[in-house]
């Protein structure tokens, strides 16, 4: 093929005096020195999963989730990450750069981010906070850090330089991550901290090399839930082996907080749909039969809606904050029936049962008490009314004798949370004393 006039020819006269022949112009000067010319540089598995072998030695209790996290390799992040569905997006240089000691210990600090579920529990606090963008997502991601970096190393691990820890923020070891997230905000100061990327794993935002949930390798939320199951049950198994941040995550997912607020109103208003009865006809809508006999308009029976009477624990054990609630949920009864005072009954019983007087809308009702414990004379008030209730609440800490028989109604139980059962002057004598649990009648809803 023959070479137009105006084309440069091979000869050392064209070579640029300032370019040396023995470096290629294409080669980028990030071109890391073991990769020949500019073939990127490949990740060193081998010492990666040397790494995490180091780690599961170290922390045995946390293997099944270094093993159920998959590694994809990534040039577009710093160093390591991991997103929602258990993947790891790890950076080759980051690798090649790092000891293996190191590695070990950011292999744990990834997989506790997976394990403690920050992600969910950044967006449930940026809700309740109303915040959100990017210094919001960065503010989670550092108090996710120092939720598990405040014990997450030594016994085998080494201290990873340059990571967030309280002390750091100046802040108290020991906290949750809500806990640190309330306690600081991002500002100048915390600048030099951008370059920390734990992923969408850590914080909830997407990053640009994320797979997303129909990528590959990712994992379902029933198969995360119940990795993190078999990691908390090793951890319950050998509970002085591992530390205290880690043993009272385990007993949450063992025992997880229920969201009793919807908990308490699903069991009332299921309760109430199915009570009440039909017990009056009316021609305001024809009854079914009516097809089957024509020119003939039969009524149909009415159902009204059911009568509900709340029983409030109003004993000198119930704190006022707790009788607080109480009576926000008693609106919230009110509002399910239409705003209808006629359909709902409040009881204050401590020792006594007194029924409280319905005020206006405006300003809701009045619970008295302060003594002794006993809903037996709530449920005897509460039944006694006429016309009857259909659905009877009570709402209390549970340290009260209950009724021998089931009510003639459907019962719901709301208890407020106690660490230990207090004792009154009536059983100081008695130190095996526990009180009497819910009857097994009721639906019992745990509050708090």
């Amino acid at each position: 093929m023959s070479t137009p006039k105006d084309a440069p020819t091979s000869t050392a006269r064209n070579t640029p005096r300032d370019t040396p022949r023995s470096t290629p112009r294409s080669t980028p000067r990030n071109t890391p020195r073991n990769a020949p010319g500019s073939a990127p540089l490949r990740l060193d598995t081998e010492k990666l999963f040397a790494a995490r072998l180091h780690a599961v030695r170290a922390r045995p209790h946390l293997a099944t989730a270094l093993f159920a996290m998959h590694v994809v390799e990534s040039t577009r992040v710093p160093t390591m990450a991991v997103d929602r569905h258990w993947r790891c997006y790890v950076s080759p240089r980051f690798v090649e750069r790092t000891p293996e000691e190191e590695l070990a210990s950011v292999w744990v600090h990834e997989v506790s981010h997976l394990l403690r579920d920050h992600a969910r529990r950044g967006d449930r606090l940026l809700r309740a906070i109303d915040r959100e963008g990017p210094a919001a997502r960065l503010r989670i991601n550092l108090a996710a850090d120092c939720e598990i970096n405040d014990d997450a190393f030594g016994d085998g691990l080494v201290r990873i330089p340059g990571a967030v820890y309280p002390d750091v923020l100046r802040l108290p070891e020991g906290r949750l991550m809500e806990d640190y997230a309330r306690q600081f905000s991002v500002s100048t100061q915390y600048q030099h901290l951008v370059w920390l990327e734990c992923g969408s794993g850590a914080d909830g935002r997407e990053r640009e090399w994320d797979l997303g949930p129909d990528g590959a390798h990712g994992l379902s939320e029933q198969e995360r839930d119940l990795v993190r199951f078999r990691v908390a049950q090793g951890i319950t198994a050998h509970p002085g082996e591992v530390p205290a941040g880690w043993r009272r995550w385990a007993e949450e997912v063992f025992h997880p907080p229920q969201p009793w607020r919807q908990l308490l109103g699903a069991a009332i208003r299921s309760t109430m749909a199915s009570a009440g009865a039909g017990e009056d006809y009316s021609y305001g809508r024809p009854a079914r039969r009516s097809t089957g006999l024509p020119k003939v308009v039969l009524p149909s029976l009415r159902r009204r809606p059911p009568r509900v009477a709340v029983v409030v624990d109003t004993s000198g054990s119930v704190s006022d904050s707790e009788l607080g609630s109480a009576l926000l949920e008693t609106a919230a009864i009110l509002r399910t029936l239409g705003g209808r005072r006629d359909l709902v009954s409040v009881i204050s019983c401590d020792a006594a049962a007194r029924v409280a007087r319905q005020a206006a809308a405006d300003s809701g009702w009045t619970l008295i008490g302060g003594g002794g414990t006993d809903l037996r004379s709530g449920f005897t008030t509460a039944l006694g009314r006429r016309p009857t209730p259909d659905v009877v609440v009570a709402l209390t800490d549970g340290q009260t004798p209950w009724p021998s028989t089931p009510p003639p109604c459907r019962t719901v139980v709301g208890l407020f949370p106690r660490a230990r059962p207090r004792r009154t002057a009536d059983d100081e004598d008695d130190p095996g004393y526990t009180p009497d649990t819910p009857p097994h009648w009721a639906r019992v809803v745990t509050l708090g």
